[in-house]
């Protein structure tokens, strides 16, 4: 059952992870690029999106106060005009 959800035999799993782990830190501290810079990095991305993405809803209303300003008085004028 192990083998069918790591895809292969454990030992040939856990060999292959711990020698594509050394070259990709490797590689990683060759261009200055640590692993708390990448947690810390997702973090301010996830930081980031609510910021932004959440203060976007609190400016829906004044979008709507905003073009309410030209919606109301041109639907007034449509219906007042249409109903004589």
């Amino acid at each position: 059952m192990l083998e069918r959800l790591l895809g292969d035999k454990p030992s040939g799993v856990i060999i292959r992870l711990v020698l594509m782990s050394l070259v990709v830190g490797f590689l990683m501290s060759v261009f200055g690029v640590s692993a708390r810079d990448i947690f810390e990095g997702t973090l301010e991305m996830f930081r980031n999106v609510l910021r932004d993405g959440l203060g976007v809803f609190g400016d829906i209303g004044t979008y709507i106060v905003t073009g309410a300003a030209l919606v109301l008085p041109i639907w007034l004028i449509l219906r007042l005009t249409k109903g004589r």
